[in-house]
């Protein structure tokens, strides 16, 4: 019996109309607590996976089950954030942390304890996002990265066992993206949560996952799987170590041999070279 949280065991999915495979035969375990990474060539189908997990898109084949039960759509056991974060306007920081507690399936049966301890929960996220000073500013108000800490800590406000992220930071400038690199880290190694996070930037992937996923495209499917040989908790120095960059080399070379992307400078390189 399997022992893994995620599991996704031959699944395929194929877009109406068409002619190739968005995903096909993907395997994969995530057991509790494990921090995974999706890297690959655009058009690989590792959006169209994280979509599936969370039950916004459904498959055609195969098996994909969170805690032994079927996904059939979303559930309170799962949380997205996306590249943008779509907060609510009119509401403060505050509020759009405690949104979340006002859906159906987080009120059905609440007594006024579980009330006061979700303020508790929003306060201390507020803490540990490093939001306490702006909790009742609203989000025109704020910086793109401080806008992201929010959503995650919207999604985080209802506990979830599973943290999807769709490349949550990928609209932050570099210095900003350190900082939210560390923070989620920290996050993690908080709440416990299991985190499958997309990204097209092989240094993140690397940097915050335990293992890497390495997706091909035409058709979407799981070319390799890396394991990150970094201590769960990490520091900005360790993306200067010997054994960081020569993981990453390996990677990006894999990921342009994937997409057919040497193929395409290997030519280039002839047609110059020609040229002269």
């Amino acid at each position: 019996m399997s022992t893994a949280l995620i599991e996704c065991r031959a699944v395929g999915k194929t877009y109406a109309g068409a002619s190739t495979q968005a995903l096909v035969d993907v395997n994969l375990d995530v057991a509790a607590n494990e921090f995974v990474t999706l890297v690959g060539a655009s058009g690989c189908g590792k959006s169209t996976l994280l979509r599936t997990l969370a039950g916004l898109e459904s498959h055609d084949r195969g098996e994909l089950r969170v805690n032994g039960a079927p996904i059939v759509g979303p559930g309170p056991d799962r949380a997205m954030v996306f590249q943008h974060y779509s907060l609510y306007p009119w509401l403060s920081v505050i509020d759009n942390i405690k949104f979340v507690r006002q859906l159906k399936v987080h009120t059905d049966g609440r007594s006024s304890a579980d009330v006061e301890a979700a303020s508790g929960r929003a306060d201390a996220l507020l803490h540990l996002m490093g939001l306490s000073a702006v909790a009742q500013a609203y989000p025109n108000q704020l910086s793109g990265g401080m806008q992201q800490r929010v959503a995650i800590a919207r999604a985080l406000m209802s506990r979830p066992p599973i943290l999807l992220m769709d490349e949550p930071f990928g609209a932050l400038d570099a210095q900003t993206r350190e900082v939210m690199h560390d923070l989620i880290a920290h996050v993690h190694r908080q709440e416990r949560s299991t985190i499958v996070f997309v990204t097209h930037d092989v240094e993140e992937a690397l940097y915050l996952g335990h293992r890497v996923v390495l997706m091909a495209p035409r058709p979407g499917r799981i070319d390799t799987v890396y394991d990150v040989p970094l201590p769960h908790k990490r520091t900005q120095d360790m993306r200067l170590s010997a054994e960081f960059l020569q993981l990453k080399r390996q990677v990006l070379e894999r990921i342009r041999e994937t997409s057919g992307m040497k193929t395409d400078l290997d030519l280039l390189e002839k047609l110059s070279q020609q040229a002269n």
